[in-house]
């Protein structure tokens, strides 16, 4: 899997990250880091022990990462739980997480096939 198809396959924009990252081996390398990233657990466990303004501050995260990176579904995503999180809990905010974790999963599933395509 190249670097476009792995784009392709997590809903991303590959032209636009590397308009602004200028070198493909730099959004690979940034790509890669995603998957050590901490925030979408700090989410899940925020959400689950039910500190939504810590749940709020994950999902905020991820938003930000995922606009830098060009990762556009998640960043949808991200960004309509962070929204909904923004006062408190929301009636919302169970549908949104759950399109969330989905979004992630096709997210890492895309890097990880990428990464295992450069042998590593």
């Amino acid at each position: 899997m190249t670097l476009q198809e792995c784009y392709a396959a997590l809903g991303g924009n590959y032209k636009d990250v590397l308009s602004r990252l200028q070198m493909e081996k730099l959004v690979s390398k940034f790509v890669l880091k995603f998957l050590s990233d901490g925030s979408y657990d700090l989410l899940c466990r925020s959400l689950e022990e039910k500190n939504y303004e810590e749940a709020f501050r994950a999902a905020h995260t991820i938003k930000g990462v995922c606009q830098n990176l060009g990762f556009d579904r998640l960043s949808s995503s991200s960004s309509a739980l962070c929204e909904s999180l923004r006062n408190g809990y929301t009636p919302e905010s169970d549908a949104l997480a759950e399109q969330t974790k989905a979004d992630y999963q096709i997210t890492v599933d895309a890097i990880r096939a990428y990464q295992e395509a450069l042998g590593g």
